[in-house]
């Protein structure tokens, strides 16, 4: 008789489960305790709704942006969550359907429109989903809430209420902007997103968000471009989801996974086409890094070449001794991991989700360096010197410097992922530890796992350990640490039928053991990205 085989911590499919907002925020059951000092607001990023009516949104970054909060004082934990009001979310709300195209969805026509109608608004083009439904980032005082695409939604982080839309092609030359813009301590915001370049071939343009000035002007005004890269095809860029900094350099790295912008601006006329019909993969490009001077705004003639992969998520990128190092989380081949992460697939049963995911691109944390002055002399030659990796860079007779990364953490199926470091102090420095969601078979399982980055001080070698509940519960973040005194917070969802369904998880960071747990009577569905706001 057939034994359906089950997932260790069964609840798995509540993570894509639909959701109602709060009224108002409710009081968490705290058991052991939330250290006094932490006080402040953990905010993220998900997708709440995930369908309208009978109408089902069908990837995983498709349904509704949900805002989450939780508040911390004095010891006390309170949970509030609201549906961003995008342009998407509240017109599907007005017409009870899906109305705006999604990642993986394909809005359809109004049913009730004549056909003269349905056939004039095929010529107005699709219409460019404003669902922010990945992170939430600040820019001067103001918080925003953001996707993939060039609108992002600014909202109030104590009341979560919406206050509206912000179109970044109006102060900007950029399509879109990623989910990932690094911060700096002086408030300094820069991200990277696509363009129209030179002759109307595609680029990357990194901009930059100056700080809010004496004259509280909002530094979205005083947005600028600071660089270029070029882009390896010139009607296909390269998804791009994260990138690198540091305090002389930033660092882009150019995947095989591309968007096919004629299929993209011509979708309008295709019945049923959405985002993810317009990626392809560029089987023979491997990887290309880029770099450029952070202060000058000008490329490096180096051209970094390595094997495909594909890149959503930067762990921490630093300088070294005429060095860059870009510490990655990369998924091996060409192949877009995002094609296994339709919620059909996500909600199956353990077995065909396991089945799914072996024949999907493989996670393995990876260590690059590379050199930042070349010697034609030492053609052929490693070129990297730094003690304490075993990643190489080797100056082919082509003049490309062919990088091999060194292995942090490789495991059959098992990712770490969603990294997080104490980014306040070591963003784009020398750092030891970062913090990340432990995968198994795409779905998170584990509690943070604490990987261990190599130490410049030590001979440490890259490991990683999980914590003393590693399988007490399914996480639904990534884990945010504190960068005041080392505790690691992620929300959990419990795995069978328990006292409470969610609860937020305080890990100390040091040994990864529990330190008080906020438990809440809502299930929470799944989270990409947030912050913590300081009281």
């Amino acid at each position: 008789m057939y034994s359906q085989v089950e997932h260790p911590a069964g609840g798995y499919k509540k993570l894509f489960e639909t959701v109602e907002e709060l009224s108002s925020p409710v009081t968490a059951h705290v058991t052991g305790r939330i250290p006094t000092w932490l006080r402040g607001s953990l905010l993220r990023c998900g997708p709440g709704l995930f369908e309208v009516g009978s109408e089902p949104f069908y990837h995983l970054f498709d349904g509704q942006a949900l805002l989450h909060k939780f508040d911390f004082k004095e010891g006390h934990v309170t949970y509030h969550r609201r549906f961003v009001r995008t342009d998407a979310y509240v017109r599907a709300m007005t017409e009870k359907r899906i109305v705006i195209t999604e990642f993986g969805t394909y809005a359809y026509p109004d049913p009730c429109k004549n056909i003269f109608s349905r056939f004039f608004s095929y010529f107005k083009g699709v219409e460019v989903t404003d669902n922010a439904l990945v992170n939430v980032y600040p820019v001067g005082e103001d918080y925003y809430a953001c996707t993939e695409t060039n609108f992002i939604t600014r909202i109030n982080p104590d009341t979560l209420e919406t206050i509206k839309q912000v179109d970044l092609c109006k102060y900007v030359s950029v399509n879109g902007a990623t989910a990932h813009p690094h911060i700096e301590n002086d408030g300094t915001v820069y991200n990277i997103g696509n363009c129209f370049g030179k002759n109307f071939a595609l680029a990357y343009n990194i901009i930059r968000i100056p700080p809010l000035q004496a004259d509280k002007e909002d530094p979205m005004n005083k947005s600028e471009v600071v660089v270029q890269f070029p882009c390896s095809d010139r009607f296909k860029p390269s998804y791009v989801h994260s990138f690198g900094l540091t305090p002389n350099y930033i660092v882009f790295v150019e995947t095989p996974v591309k968007i096919n912008l004629l299929k993209f601006l011509s979708s309008w006329s295709l019945w049923g086409a959405n985002y993810m019909d317009c990626f392809e993969s560029n089987e023979t490009m491997g990887v290309w890094l880029h770099v450029a001077e952070k202060k000058k705004g000008r490329l490096l003639n180096l051209k970094y070449r390595t094997s495909a992969f594909n890149l959503f998520h930067h762990i921490n990128t630093y300088e070294d001794n005429g060095f860059l190092i870009v510490d990655l989380c990369t998924w091996k081949g060409f192949e877009f991991v995002y094609n296994y992460l339709y919620l059909a697939n996500l909600r199956a049963n353990w077995d065909e989700v396991k089945r799914q995911a072996e024949k999907a691109p493989q996670p393995e944390a990876r260590r690059y360096v590379l050199p930042l002055s070349i010697d034609k002399a030492d053609t052929g030659k490693n070129l990297v010197t730094l003690p304490y990796t075993t990643a190489t860079a080797t100056l082919r007779s082509d003049e490309t410097i062919w990088l091999e990364p060194e292995v942090i953490f490789s495991g059959p199926r098992h990712a770490f992922e969603f990294p997080q470091i104490n980014y306040r102090k070591y963003g784009g420095k020398p750092y030891t530890y970062t913090y990340g969601l432990g995968l198994n078979h795409f779905v998170p399982d584990r509690v943070p796992w604490a990987a261990c980055a190599v130490s410049l001080s030590t001979d440490d070698t890259p490991g990683i350990s999980g914590g003393p509940s590693a399988r007490a519960a399914l996480t639904l973040s990534h884990p945010w640490r504190s960068h005041l005194a080392g505790v690691v917070l992620s929300i959990v969802i419990s795995p069978g039928a328990g006292p409470k369904p969610a609860f937020l998880l305080i890990l100390n960071a040091k040994d990864m053991s529990e330190v008080a747990r906020a438990e809440v009577e809502v299930n929470i569905p799944v989270t990409f990205h947030g912050l913590f706001k300081r009281a």
